[in-house]
């Protein structure tokens, strides 16, 4: 009798390990040419196979990942990166460090900006002695 292999497109893996936020952007990444197998663009029907090495190129950054299992459902971050290994550069990840140490949250510092209740009713109180 013959083993029944799991069939698994592309597009649904990307989305179940958490590269891509939907499945629609990891189709269109594939449509765009962004997701190489061997310097070469795939569609996103395309059968992932244990073994295979990706390069995906994302917004915030390149990806080079190796297939270690099929995962056909959305699963926790600590759950899904147990069916990859990231292969990506180490001055690829050092940019994605420096851009996190820099992007900006858009909180205020503390004791910084608008004034607080007490500081503007001290405000409101010494301009109505005039």
């Amino acid at each position: 009798m013959k083993e029944a292999k799991e069939k698994l497109r592309i597009d649904k893996y990307l989305w179940s390990i958490r590269i891509f936020k939907t499945r629609a952007n990891a189709a269109e990444a594939c449509d765009k040419g962004k997701v190489k197998l061997k310097d070469s663009p795939v569609k996103a029907s395309k059968n992932v196979v244990v073994g295979d090495e990706y390069a995906i190129k994302t917004e915030d950054r390149k990806w080079v990942i190796q297939v270690t299992g099929l995962l056909g459902h959305r699963v926790q971050y600590a759950e899904a990166i147990k069916y990859y290994i990231d292969l990506t550069p180490d001055e690829e990840k050092e940019k994605l460090q420096v851009q996190a140490a820099s992007f900006h949250t858009g909180k205020r510092l503390s004791k910084i900006g608008r004034p607080t209740k007490k500081q503007r009713r001290d405000l409101e109180n010494f301009t109505d002695d005039f």
